[in-house]
């Protein structure tokens, strides 16, 4: 059975909107894209390398998928991330699947509560969401997420994008491993709590 797993770069003030580039999402005005460029540093880099290496897949959404496969999809497959994303199955999640030319992409179709349970049955390992606030907002809501690995950038932005509103399924987490970055980033994951 596989596993959902969020993974997101996330400020002080929980905004996710556009964090490694400024042209990246500027929805609602958002004039502060790329603060997580500071706090790149050989943890960070590793840790996102370990988590996209590992993955079985990515579940994305449309925009999210745009953004990836614009950067990602013809670059250097020296890079063992690059190759990894380039090799595993893309399942998107769009009400407009029409070309999703990067290898190994499909729409996800249907509802999103069966068809991501159906999707996790499939799979042998770890669905790996990244970005993707819409999408992250529908899985909490339908409780589909199994784990959130987060990280968390010490900056407030103070306006974007949060990763939730209050839409979301009450959901109980057990803090799995942490880590603290020379930069300052801390890694948290949390994983599902199955204690009651």
């Amino acid at each position: 059975m596989g596993r959902v797993v969020v993974v997101n770069f996330i400020s002080l003030d929980g905004v996710i909107q556009s964090p490694l580039s400024p042209d990246e999402d500027r929805d609602g005005g958002f004039e502060r894209g790329g603060w997580v460029l500071p706090y790149g540093d050989d943890t960070v880099n590793a840790f996102m390398e370990s988590v996209t290496v590992g993955a079985s897949g990515m579940l994305l959404g449309r925009r999210t998928y745009e953004i990836l496969s614009g950067a990602w999809a013809d670059a250097d497959e020296s890079e063992p991330a690059i190759a990894a994303m380039n090799r595993m199955p893309k399942h998107v999640v769009t009400s407009s699947p029409g070309d999703l030319a990067w290898r190994n992409s499909s729409p996800v179709a249907g509802e999103l509560a069966p068809a991501v349970t159906d999707l996790k049955r499939r799979t042998d390992g770890e669905l790996v969401v990244f970005g993707a606030g819409t999408l992250v907002r529908a899985l909490a809501q339908h409780d589909l997420v199994d784990e959130y690995r987060l990280l968390l950038i010490p900056v407030v932005l103070g306006a974007g994008k949060r990763m939730f509103d209050d839409r979301g399924h009450l959901a109980r987490f057990a803090l799995s491993a942490s880590t603290v970055a020379p930069s300052g980033v801390v890694i948290l994951s949390y994983t599902r709590d199955t204690s009651g």
